[in-house]
């Protein structure tokens, strides 16, 4: 599994989830950081990637296009780099892998994790 993380949370994600097993992937280090989301979806969507993201845009394009992928972890969260946060989507992922793989998307806040399974109808 790897995740691709948005252009709108900082690189520092990749170590965070590296020290916990878990390859990611900064799209600075892939693409210009202007790129539309649809492009990063694709982009992800073809490696069967995972997009980690603080933008809302990536749930409204896999409900308006109700595909199955790629996956999306979704964070409502104002401080997307603390520890908190980091644990609870380190959390997410090792919880949910399976439906991760299959097609999810999920949202993490700090009170709760909401997953709905792709398509999204």
């Amino acid at each position: 599994m790897t995740l691709l993380i948005d252009m709108n949370l900082s690189a520092t994600w990749v170590e965070t989830l590296g020290a916990a097993g878990i390859d990611a992937v900064h799209w600075s280090s892939l693409g210009p950081g202007d790129s539309p989301d649809f492009e990063i979806m694709t982009y992800a969507r073809d490696r069967n990637w995972i997009v980690l993201t603080r933008d809302l845009d990536f749930s409204i394009i896999l409900a308006a296009t109700r595909q199955k992928g790629p996956s999306v972890i979704q964070l409502r969260v104002d401080k997307g780099g603390s520890r908190l946060v980091g644990r609870l989507v380190i959390e997410a992922i090792q919880t949910l892998d399976a439906e991760l793989n299959y097609g999810a998307l999920v949202t993490i806040d700090l009170k709760r994790t909401r997953l709905r399974v792709l398509p999204i109808h």
